[in-house]
């Protein structure tokens, strides 16, 4: 996908017309005055930065256990480069790059220590009471469990960033009600009972490169993690036409290169393609549908910011790569089993006895509550947790803990 490099947003233009307007905000939950000296879509970015929960991701697993390596992405480096991204792609569509860069940096927030892993185990031991999705655990955390502010819960974060957070990946509902992904998860519908959402639309084209930016993030890190962990090869790269073909490229501009280096040329190059792909089709597609403001992005049919039909086949192959031979490794899965293993054992220990949350807000409250908000405020604890703080409190209830190197 070639791009229109005079069409580009360096940053020092002004917003297209389709951006998201900071200055015309849908406003918050609670009514607070405004800064003299940021956007508000600035103020919601820093007040992600600055929460418990962004702190939190830097000892939560991305792929790899963290005490594997000091080297190995953790959450907090995997959302840095995806606000990396998706400020780029904001700025070279003329679009709101704080706005951008505050979904990248929120997008995370609700997952579990121990990554996919621990989500799912969490998904499972509350299935009786609802189920875990990170995403609707995100939007928790930011409207009802960071407890900063005098006036209110939450962190009261401006309509656009709300539904950036929820929808970046789509419309949640059809126009006719229907879930896109299944049900809606319940905190979702709960919230937009205050603060509609409108879940059947797409979201902003900042909340959409926020989206494709992760995509992007974790297909090229994920491989730099995979290589410097010995799961993947240089062979195994070779498989796959895209990544063979930088491969070549690098090997023949540097012919004597050393694997870290090299490695890392490859990177560079995987983003830089992808990066520019996602423009080319933006570009595209907003020259067809000739948008008029950020609202006429919501009502479109389809998504803008996306990979062209070749790099969602390369997109694809990437992914099958790391499926097979990183995430579904039997070293990995051992790992796993024993991550899973530490959740679902905590879950039991804080049902039979909530006031071993020590450190729970709510825990003198907690005891008499009916199973279902009970587990719910488990869910919420535990989803909370860092690795490290897991594993302690595991060792502190238990006799053994699963070893997870």
């Amino acid at each position: 996908m070639t791009v229109d490099r005079r069409a580009l947003g360096f940053g020092n233009s002004e917003r297209a017309v389709y951006a998201a307007d900071p200055w015309t905000t849908r406003g918050r939950l609670y009514q607070e005055d405004e800064s003299p000296t940021r956007s508000d879509f600035q103020r919601d970015r820093d007040r992600i930065v600055h929460t418990t929960a962004f702190r939190r991701l830097k000892h939560k697993t991305q792929v790899f256990i963290a005490q594997d390596g000091d080297h190995y992405r953790t959450r907090l480096t995997h959302t840095i480069e995806v606000a990396q991204i998706a400020r780029a792609l904001a700025r070279a569509l003329k679009l709101d790059e704080d706005l951008a860069e505050g979904v990248a940096l929120v997008h995370d927030f609700g997952h579990t220590p121990f990554g996919h892993t621990g989500e799912d185990a969490l998904h499972e031991v509350l299935l009786p009471y609802g189920g875990f999705d990170h995403n609707a655990q995100s939007l928790r955390i930011v409207t009802k469990l960071e407890r900063r502010y005098a006036e209110f819960d939450g962190i009261n974060l401006t309509w656009e960033s709300l539904e950036g957070l929820v929808k970046h990946n789509g419309p949640l509902l059809t126009p006719d009600g229907v879930g896109t992904r299944g049900p809606v998860p319940q905190p979702i519908l709960d919230y937009c009972e205050l603060h509609d959402l409108e879940l059947a639309t797409y979201a902003s084209l900042e909340a959409q490169v926020a989206a494709i930016a992760d995509d992007i993030a974790y297909n090229t890190h994920d491989i730099d993690d995979g290589l410097r962990s010995g799961y993947l090869t240089f062979d195994m790269l070779e498989e796959i036409p895209f990544l063979a073909g930088l491969m070549a490229e690098v090997r023949a501009r540097y012919p004597h290169l050393e694997p870290s280096r090299f490695t890392h040329e490859i990177m560079r190059r995987q983003i830089t393609r992808m990066v520019e792909d996602v423009i080319g089709v933006a570009q595209q597609r907003l020259s067809l549908l000739r948008p008029e403001s950020a609202a006429d992005i919501r009502a479109a049919d389809r998504v803008i910011a996306t990979f062209s039909d070749a790099m969602a086949e390369t997109d694809r192959q990437i992914k099958a790569m790391l499926f097979k031979r990183i995430y579904r490794n039997p070293d990995i899965m051992r790992i796993r089993a024993g991550a899973a293993q530490i959740v679902s054992d905590l879950f039991g220990a804080y049902m039979a006895s909530p006031k071993e949350m020590q450190s729970h807000y709510w825990v003198d409250h907690i005891a008499g509550l009916a199973d279902a908000p009970k587990a719910r405020h488990v869910g919420d604890y535990l989803a909370g947790m860092t690795d490290t703080y897991a594993i302690s409190a595991h060792r502190r209830l238990f006799d053994h803990t699963p070893d997870l190197r």
